[in-house]
């Protein structure tokens, strides 16, 4: 068998939060690997070459050319996977932050209309629609596409095009000044561009209870989870809280493996927020129980999730429920902090401000420098665009994301000609 044909083999225990990390890159990364499971220290010696399972070695990464990094980091599995890069050029044309679905149609489109153009993102490509198993209103994929597989061939068009796509990469702040925007990345890089586009999408909202930062990544897990749903195999029980589609997606998927799974619901109805197909796939699903007006109050662990603690609104009602698996698809928060340090003006929400919604009674932003209006998706800040699920009146889809980051390079190609 050719090194090409070999899976990553990742060892590790139930619960490492370190081996969850990796499983979820590799995943969103669309890097085929086989998860092995260690449960007992003879299991752990003879197949990983470690003492036991708490040997401080774990996880163990053995890539198909033999080489074995020995708890690595995501940073040191992308180094040797060549995923992580250096910028070619000193300045670009155009910057985008984030490599989700408006930041990947923005590169693509970008780059093959000859802009010079880099993509920075903090972790992996395809933004939450990259933990989506199954994606299946995206117009030409009539059976449905997995986020990770939709997002790979994204950044490999991208790619062709000429775009750079720098992973792991994480801008801390940014400075905007006219024809030139510098950001400044966490490792000391800068990146020089003469337009920006910000895509840095949302992250997924917390519980904000006790354990939950202990319990991340061990039992506690943010978005549908597909690198997951094949370990909980049999007699588990996973717990989704959330009433959007991402959540309903995730239910039914974590149904073709587990042996039931609860979705809970703070509203009370699934139609106002979740597609009709996936109503009449729950609905017929005898594996899938929703629970209305319903919340999470206690997470309990000890090295792993153990139980959860929920409660009917409408009762006051309490009861524990066992489970190792909760996956939470609470909708999210903008990723703005940044850009309302360099003065892009926000929503109360965090969400980015463009185009006429900057607009006060026909006048123009009050530091805005330029003898025009803000050109739709362009900030308050000349030169700086916002595209996706980070911006203002946004529809929160896909495809909608792909329409934006499309629609934004035509912007920047009128901001950058007209300057």
């Amino acid at each position: 068998m050719s090194d090409l044909e070999r899976k990553i083999q990742l060892y590790g225990t139930r619960g490492s939060a370190d081996a969850y990390a990796i499983r979820d890159f590799l995943h969103r990364c669309d890097q085929p690997f086989d998860w092995i499971e260690l449960t007992n220290d003879q299991q752990a010696h003879t197949e990983a070459q470690v003492t036991g399972l708490g040997d401080k070695r774990l996880p163990i990464c053995v890539f198909p050319d033999g080489v074995r990094l020995e708890h690595p980091t995501v940073r040191q599995i992308s180094e040797k996977l060549g995923l992580f890069r250096s910028p070619s050029q000193t300045e670009y044309d155009l910057a985008i932050y984030g490599a989700g679905p408006a930041g990947l149609s923005a590169a693509l489109y970008g780059a093959s209309e000859g802009l010079k153009t880099v993509v920075v993102e903090r972790f992996a490509i395809g933004g939450q629609a990259a933990t989506s198993p199954k994606i299946e209103n995206y117009l030409g994929f009539p059976g449905g596409i997995s986020g990770a597989e939709l997002a790979e061939r994204a950044r490999e068009q991208a790619c062709h095009f000429g775009a750079e796509i720098l992973l792991l990469r994480e801008s801390v702040r940014g400075e905007f000044l006219p024809g030139k925007g510098i950001g400044h990345l966490s490792d000391g890089t800068k990146i020089i561009a003469r337009a920006s586009i910000c895509a840095t999408g949302i992250e997924y909202r917390r519980l904000n209870l006790p354990n939950e930062d202990r319990l991340q990544g061990a039992g506690v897990y943010y978005g549908a989870g597909a690198s997951e749903a094949s370990l909980c195999v049999g007699t588990e029980h996973v717990v989704v809280v959330g009433g959007g589609n991402s959540a309903a997606q995730a239910a039914m998927h974590f149904a073709r493996y587990a042996a039931k799974v609860t979705m809970v619901v703070r509203d009370n109805s699934l139609k106002k927020t979740v597609s009709q197909y996936l109503i009449d796939r729950i609905r017929s699903s005898p594996k899938v129980e929703v629970l209305l007006l319903t919340e999470v109050v206690a997470l309990q662990g000890d090295t792993v999730l153990r139980s959860i603690t929920l409660i009917d609104r409408q009762t006051a009602k309490e009861w524990t429920v066992e489970t190792n698996w909760l996956f939470l698809c609470l909708g999210g928060t903008p990723h703005t902090q940044w850009a309302q340090e360099v003065g892009i003006i926000c929503d109360e929400a965090g969400y980015i401000v463009t185009g006429l919604d900057l607009m006060q009674g026909g006048q123009r932003p009050a530091n805005w420098t330029l003898d025009r209006a803000p050109f739709y998706m362009e900030t308050n800040l000349p030169g700086v665009f916002a595209a996706g699920d980070v911006r203002h009146g946004s529809v929160k889809r896909c495809a909608s994301a792909v329409g934006e980051g499309a629609m934004a390079v035509t912007f920047v190609h009128r901001y950058v000609t007209s300057s």
